[in-house]
């Protein structure tokens, strides 16, 4: 450990998104180069001061940093050490344009799996809240919007107030109350982050407003704790955050070992699935007999049901249910059914340790091979192929 690369990692660690980061980046150097790890001081030890951190770490020496955006970027660059940069915003600073690698989200996929899955859930009325100043946000919803107009439909957004003190949570509260109160209901409605879907939830509440039954509300990073803390529960966004941290940190050992270029490295963290919990828990769906066929497929998806059951299911003719299923879901039964599916598979792929050959019996396939071949067929990959994509090398 004499010999160990000194890494200082300048991420914090309150939400998912940085905790994400540093797993990924711990899961690495435990199976591959140990580094002596430096982070931010504990909160009991004081104010956290970074410019006196990256002086102290000047002086005692550093081969490599990772950091989250930050006023100091220019003190980091300055160190002439290999660095990583976790931004929105490319740390250009007068340098060419990637003289820095950062890792960075790919917010178009992000606003479309938001998209489809209150698209799923046959809801016409859309909406988008986000921070105004914040970039980042400011793409999803514009993505958001893009992919709401696509389907046929539009977006209402939020406005925050333009004044700093009027953006103050307790000044805001009652103006995103009272813009949910003109919003059409039912409505799905996407947030760029898991806070701020939880901004909704209490203003909703102050609004009157129930959740899902008038607003479903779907976030971004699947942080379990603010998800849970939610009330109701708050269906999020998972994202690969892990897998973008033990890239980083992969690519930053080549770095300081000079086995790589610093330039024109970027590390894209993609969505990998939904995580439905009860604020989306709903079907926005006015014919009863399409709600039961929907939920009839949900309920037995873990059995290979056909289409005939599920008309069985409504006491309507196959072709009946097939007619009204299309008009309103805008895809048919067997579309249903392959998609979530091919939802539980993904899920099972990404959460468990369990081998394909135990997804396939859980699932209620005769074989693995059928598993596979139905797989293969809309994923256009193999499961195991997908399982290592999305980080999972179980």
């Amino acid at each position: 450990m004499a010999n160990a690369l000194k890494v200082l990692l300048l991420i914090e660690s309150s939400r998912e998104f940085g905790r994400g980061l540093l797993t990924g980046i711990a899961d690495y150097t435990r199976f591959h180069s140990p580094w002596t790890v430096y982070t931010y001081p504990p909160f009991f030890r004081g104010t956290q001061d970074t410019r006196r951190l990256l002086n102290r770490m000047r002086k005692s020496g550093i081969d490599g940093i990772v950091a989250r955006e930050m006023d100091e970027i220019d003190d980091i660059i300055n160190m002439g050490v290999p660095a990583i940069f976790a931004s929105t915003i490319e740390p250009q600073k007068g340098l060419p344009k990637h003289a820095f690698p950062i890792i960075t989200t790919d917010n178009r996929q992000i606003s479309n799996v938001a998209a489809d899955h209150l698209l799923d859930r046959g809801f016409t009325h859309f909406a988008y809240c986000g921070y105004d100043d914040v970039p980042w946000s400011q793409l999803r919803g514009q993505h958001f919007h893009e992919r709401i107009s696509k389907a046929g439909y539009a977006t209402h957004a939020y406005k925050q107030p333009r004044s700093k003190i009027q953006k103050r949570w307790e000044n805001e509260l009652p103006s995103l109350a009272a813009w949910l109160q003109t919003l059409p209901k039912p409505v799905g409605l996407m947030t760029c982050c898991d806070d701020r879907s939880r901004n909704v939830i209490e203003a909703a509440k102050v609004a009157g407003i129930h959740i899902p039954e008038e607003i479903a509300v779907i976030g971004v990073d699947n942080d379990e704790l603010m998800c849970h803390l939610a009330n109701p529960s708050l269906s999020s966004i998972a994202l690969s955050i892990e897998k973008a941290g033990a890239k980083a940190a992969q690519l930053l050992d080549r770095l300081m070992t000079g086995q790589e270029d610093m330039s024109n490295q970027r590390i894209t963290v993609t969505p990998s699935h939904v995580e439905t919990r009860h604020s989306t828990n709903i079907l926005a769906v006015h014919d009863p007999d399409v709600v039961t066929a929907l939920r009839f497929v949900r309920e037995h998806i873990k059995e290979l049901i056909q289409v005939g059951d599920v008309a069985s299911a409504t006491c309507l003719s196959r072709r009946t249910l097939e007619r009204r299923f299309l008009k309103i879901m805008n895809r048919s039964v067997q579309e249903e059914i392959n998609r979530l599916r091919i939802e539980q598979l993904s899920k099972m792929l990404i959460q468990t340790r369990m081998s394909q050959v135990q997804i396939a019996h859980a699932k209620g396939y005769h074989s693995v091979d059928n598993m596979r071949r139905f797989f293969h067929r809309h994923v256009n990959m193999t499961p195991l192929h997908y399982r290592k994509q999305s980080g999972n090398q179980l």
